[in-house]
């Protein structure tokens, strides 16, 4: 004969029962999550990009929406247009050249044929490092083969990670130019996708906050992705179009360089100084070429003054280093296009982390305390 349960009993067995049915949903729950995770995977660095994309471009195509009618579609399929011919034809020349610069040297450096030009004179001349780089740089002159010798293995894994890069060049390009239709397809339903992400916001931080952190959101974007890596790409192509129109050699590595430096807000004069002085002093150039090419030069690397007041807006509230290592960190990840993802999450990262650290509850408790004692 079973014992009567006591009401201890029923009421653990209750709670196991709802323990064990809430283990098996949250189970059932991140299965779910996974595999949709694993198959939205591939197409995350896409999605990112054009989500980029869109909310940077969206006020100018609002404005363009209002001059030809609020014919949303319209205006994003011209502005995407526009944005292709002006943008992404122009990289795609200059990742090519970048491409072909890369090539150029792994092929001259296997086959022994890499020319080193002879030091200056003053290089000796430099405090601290002068001897010793003007002995490396005349015994590169002199006898290549042998410095590329005595630098194996580290020139062998530098020229595969080249390669590598080079090889995922195409697939990269296609996914920017797949990035801005899709961030076109985001724009032309732009009020509805900013109701929905201010509802998740909402269900996430709340309704009182969410608001906040939609509009931080959005402005950490537009000004990182315009005001910043916006400025510096821009600059880089122009610089990077100039050097090939003047037949500069390494035109796409350089203009890389010149990236990295508007990333880090350096000056591109860097770049484009001694690449005028090459100009100068290659004896390749008549006067006339030179005096345009040079002028050429100059304009464009003095373009992020012009760039800066439009695209900026605003200084950055997120501080360069966190910037910078967001672009770096994000392009050793997933190559050039996480540049723009890394810098951006990051930023916004730390804006929202600021945001919590400046809204804390008791500090206002203090403050209302000390308020309500005087």
């Amino acid at each position: 004969m079973n014992k009567p349960r006591t009401p201890d009993q029923e009421l653990e067995k209750r709670l196991s029962g709802r323990l064990l049915d809430v283990f098996i949903r949250a189970g059932l729950l991140l299965a779910l999550t996974m595999l949709c995770y694993k198959i939205f995977a591939p197409f995350l660095a896409l999605m990112l990009w054009a989500l980029i994309l869109a909310i940077t471009m969206y006020p100018l195509h609002q404005h363009l929406a209002n001059l030809i009618g609020h014919k949303q579609g319209l205006a994003a399929t011209l502005l995407v247009l526009v944005s292709v011919v002006l943008i992404v034809v122009p990289t795609t020349v200059l990742v090519s050249s970048l491409g072909d610069s890369v090539l150029t040297v792994i092929t001259n450096l296997r086959n022994n044929s890499l020319q080193i030009p002879a030091p200056p004179q003053g290089v000796a001349d430099w405090p601290i490092i002068g001897k010793k780089v003007q002995a490396f740089w005349a015994q590169a002159h002199s006898d290549m083969p042998a410095v590329i010798q005595s630098m194996q293995p580290k020139i062998g894994e530098l020229a595969k990670h080249a390669l590598e890069i080079v090889a995922s060049l195409g697939g990269k390009m296609l996914l920017f130019f797949f990035s801005f239709i899709i961030a076109g397809v985001i724009m032309a339903f732009g009020e509805s996708g900013a109701n929905t992400a201010l509802a998740i916001f909402k269900r996430i931080v709340g309704g009182d906050r969410g608001p906040g952190f939609a509009k931080l959101s959005t402005a950490t974007v537009r000004t990182v992705a315009a005001g910043v890596i916006g400025v510096a790409c821009l600059q880089a192509l122009f610089i990077g179009l100039a050097l090939i129109i003047a037949g500069i050699p390494m035109a796409g590595i350089l203009s890389m360089i010149v990236l990295v430096l508007g990333i880090a807000q350096l000056p591109a004069l860097l770049v484009t100084l001694p690449v005028i002085g090459y100009i100068w002093l290659s004896g390749d150039y008549s006067t006339g070429a030179a005096t345009g090419y040079s002028a050429l030069l100059i304009i464009s690397g003095s373009a992020d003054n012009v760039l800066k007041p439009l695209m900026l807006g605003r200084g950055v509230d997120a501080p360069m280093p966190v910037i910078l290592m967001g672009a770096l960190g994000g392009m050793a990840t997933t190559g050039i296009l996480g540049m723009f993802v890394g810098a951006t999450l990051l930023a916004l990262g730390y804006q929202i982390f600021m945001f919590w650290v400046a809204d804390n509850p008791d500090d206002r408790h203090e403050h209302n305390d000390a308020q309500a004692t005087e």
